[in-house]
């Protein structure tokens, strides 16, 4: 798992964006997080843990070509 150092301003739908992709990201990086949860906007130079995101499958893609 990675690491993210925030600065100061940071928010988690911020983070999850910038680092995750998306702001959808925003509860996994929260539940990894849990001491944290509390924190709405971050000071400087908290660290935190980064969730791995598997990429999403494509349902429109027929079975053979979605790669499981």
């Amino acid at each position: 798992m990675k690491t993210y150092t925030t600065v100061q301003g940071d928010t988690w739908d911020g983070i999850a964006f910038r680092i995750l992709g998306s702001e959808k990201f925003m509860p996994q990086l929260m539940r990894v997080n849990q001491s944290h949860t509390s924190t709405v906007i971050f000071s400087a130079g908290v660290a935190l843990q980064i969730p791995i995101i598997a990429p999403a499958m494509s349902e429109s893609l027929p079975p053979w070509k979605r790669g499981g």
